[in-house]
């Protein structure tokens, strides 16, 4: 069974840093991109970044292309988004999801991201 768990997040102020996690198992790891999505009350779910199973290729979306930051520690079959100068619009639950070689699709059940004063 593949089981991805997210953890880290919580309410932050306007401009501070969250580090999100998470943790992989039952996945060949080193081999599967990840991805990290978020979704806003009244939005659609977005692609905020992604990583190959390597760790050498990224993309980030528009809006927090230069404020966040995703990276991988195969050993630790995990992988991380270290996010800085939040904004209120960046308020959303943060789910990371797994592809596999094979083309399957894996979701965690996601972590709340709040950015308020």
């Amino acid at each position: 069974q593949v089981q991805l768990v997210e953890s880290g997040g919580a309410m932050v102020q306007p401009g501070g840093s969250l580090r999100l996690s998470c943790s992989a198992a039952g996945l060949s790891f080193s081999t599967t991109a990840m991805r990290w999505y978020r979704q806003a009350p009244g939005k659609e779910r977005e692609l905020v970044t992604s990583i190959s199973g390597s760790g050498r290729n990224t993309d980030y979306s528009d809006s927090v292309k230069g404020r966040f930051t995703i990276s991988r520690d195969n050993a630790r079959s995990a992988i991380y988004l270290q996010m800085t100068s939040l904004q209120p619009e960046d308020t959303a639950v943060y789910t990371c999801n797994a592809l596999t070689v094979w083309g399957l699709l894996y979701w965690g059940q996601g972590t709340q991201v709040t950015v308020s004063s």
